[in-house]
């Protein structure tokens, strides 16, 4: 079985039908697109969508243009030829090539195309006979979750899992656009833990700004993130849900300081910055002599009191929550002066490490 990490801080790129049915136009989102994909540094798939017109329309509505979805379909159709070019221009691009077949026969173009994955629409989230399809080419699987029952989520996911095939679920809110107030970002919560082992992506059409989703999903652990693009170098009027190049820019930077400010240490307790050790050790107070204490003397509560500040080997309130008293002086301490760790018989002057970090700190 291949692994989940295929779908590892993957950002997909989706171009829906913005070629508008132009093959230049497709190219040239292309070009500018992966010029920003490189410049961040990030891994990412441009996503084209198949369908083999002459079948997926029925014969005799295919020229009804009072259907809003068909007649956008038809006018931006490519043949299998253009989107061959496509193809091979997002791989010399530096990008990965997807698609979203909505029938049979543009599964098997995946398939020629040797797509390393395939992608799922919304819509397709219960069409049990394209499922097969997908599943029998043992492609990794990203379906958007928009607008699809708990039943049906169910039923996908093992389906999934029973033929051993990866599979990620994108968060998706199918309206287009999508209100901030809309989102549902807690869904990704849900599908995280309704289905472990699976990757939980994030596939958003909000239009207000290009971060604010992306940090939080990346804070509840999402990796696969998805957008649409388009381009207005041609003066064409796009869709307010579709990201132009420097909005794309903005998106992946967010990428860059949410993975910044998380960190790594996710599994872990993550290592203490001298800084911050620095920092709280001014606070810590320090073990002061109330009285002139002599040698041979047993430390006792009464004493000693706690001050701020902690001197250079000085002992602290930490030490004496590790041991307590009990401690004999071998060495006296004036009164008002700090009580160091050489000036009592305690396991802890004999621990190196322990030693050199009591010196270390305070004034």
């Amino acid at each position: 079985m291949l692994s989940q990490d295929v779908f590892e801080d993957l950002f997909v790129l989706e171009m829906t039908n913005n070629h508008q049915g132009a093959i230049d136009r497709g190219l040239q989102i292309i070009h500018e697109h992966s010029r920003i994909v490189r410049f961040n540094n990030v891994r990412s798939a441009i996503k084209l969508q198949f369908r083999d017109l002459d079948n997926f329309v029925h014969k005799d509505f295919a020229n009804r243009t009072d259907i809003r979805y068909i007649k956008r379909i038809s006018e931006t159709r490519l043949s299998k030829d253009q989107y061959a070019v496509l193809v091979e221009a997002i791989r010399k691009n530096g990008c990965i090539p997807l698609a979203t077949p909505f029938d049979e026969r543009s599964v098997e173009w995946c398939v020629e195309f040797e797509m390393p994955m395939i992608k799922v629409a919304s819509a397709d989230g219960n069409d049990w006979l394209l499922l097969e399809k997908i599943a029998k080419t043992k492609k990794p699987v990203i379906v958007s979750t928009g607008g699809v029952s708990l039943k049906d989520m169910d039923d996908l996911v093992t389906f999934f899992e029973n033929r051993n095939i990866p599979l990620a679920l994108n968060h998706c809110v199918a309206a287009y656009p999508t209100e901030d107030n809309e989102m549902e970002l807690h869904q990704i919560d849900f599908l995280r833990r309704r289905y472990p082992g699976h990757s939980i992506g994030l596939s958003s059409h909000e239009y207000h700004d290009w971060q604010s989703s992306l940090f939080i999903a990346y804070g509840k652990g999402v990796r696969l993130f998805e957008r649409h693009i388009d381009i207005n170098s041609d003066g064409a009027e796009i869709s307010v849900y579709s990201s132009l190049p420097e909005q794309i820019d903005i998106w992946f930077k967010a990428y860059h300081k949410a993975e910044e400010m998380c960190g790594t240490a996710e599994e872990h307790r993550k290592p203490l910055l001298p800084k911050e050790v620095n920092y709280l050790d001014s606070y810590v107070r320090g073990v002061y002599a109330r009285r002139d204490l002599a040698e041979g003397e047993t430390l006792t509560e009464e004493d000693i009191y706690l001050a701020i500040p902690l001197q250079k080997g000085q002992l602290s309130t930490r030490e004496l929550m590790l041991g307590r008293y009990g401690h004999k002086l071998i060495q006296a301490c004036a009164k008002d002066n700090p009580v160091t760790i050489d000036m009592i018989d305690t396991p802890y002057a004999h621990n190196e490490e322990l030693r050199k970090s009591i010196y270390n700190r305070g004034l």
